[in-house]
């Protein structure tokens, strides 16, 4: 199959880096500014035993299934379940950065469904993002956010978090709805992937495949931007 072989020889991201390049000399990517955003691609749910998962997430594999190569091969050791606003989740997590005017995916990564958004912020941000806006929501938030970013030179503009005891200000929940202004643009493209592409639930095995659809989803959808920003 042509998509394994794209997946085994590990050259999915490099298409995409290319792509991004023609993009951009096309002029396609605006570079003022970016939003950050992740979005959850679910994966054929399993049903394990308490036992079973609780070796998963120990990274071990269970004992019966060692001795069963066909029973292992239908099992992926890498997807993980979490929750969000009260609903579950199992699968994968697309990482997202994208240009705040163009809405082109400018990088991306991923991870397995549970990982916290903020924790893959570093992948995302590079020295291209020097001295422009970055665009978040409060997943984002944190003392160790801010320093970062400052220390990259990079204009923090994720929105601001409220504490127990420490309410947002009035203030502070206006400079966030104008952040959302330009922060929900990438909204838009997860929409589009999810209700355009359907590519929101992928059937696939295992972290590295998954890793490899998603890096394809998101390479179809600059493609698709492409088009739509090329007819403007």
């Amino acid at each position: 199959m042509f998509r394994e072989k794209l997946t085994q020889s590990g050259v999915i991201k490099r298409l995409f880096k290319k792509f991004n390049r023609h993009l951009d000399k096309m002029g396609l990517i605006a570079h003022r500014g970016s939003i950050v955003d992740a979005s959850f691609v679910e994966v054929p749910r399993q049903r394990n035993t308490r036992d079973e998962g609780e070796d998963i997430r120990t990274g071990e594999v269970p004992e019966d299934w060692k001795d069963d190569p066909d029973k292992l091969r239908q099992k992926d050791m890498d997807a993980r379940w979490t929750k969000k606003n009260g609903q579950s989740y199992f699968g994968y997590k697309n990482h997202a950065k994208v240009d705040r005017k163009s809405k082109v995916i400018t990088n991306y990564d991923t991870s397995s469904a549970n990982v916290h958004d903020s924790q893959k912020l570093g992948d995302l941000i590079d020295k291209s993002d020097a001295h422009h806006d970055l665009f978040g929501d409060s997943a984002y938030s944190s003392e160790d956010t801010d320093k970062e970013l400052k220390r990259r030179k990079i204009r923090n503009r994720i929105h601001e978090k409220g504490y127990r005891d420490h309410p947002l200000t009035k203030e502070q929940e206006e400079r966030n709805r104008m952040k959302s202004k330009i922060r929900v643009r990438i909204e838009h493209v997860f929409g589009f992937m999810e209700n355009t592409m359907k590519a929101a639930y992928i059937r696939c095995i295992g972290g590295v495949r998954a890793a490899a659809v998603i890096g394809l989803i998101n390479l179809t959808y600059n493609l698709c931007r492409s088009v739509q920003l090329c007819r403007t």
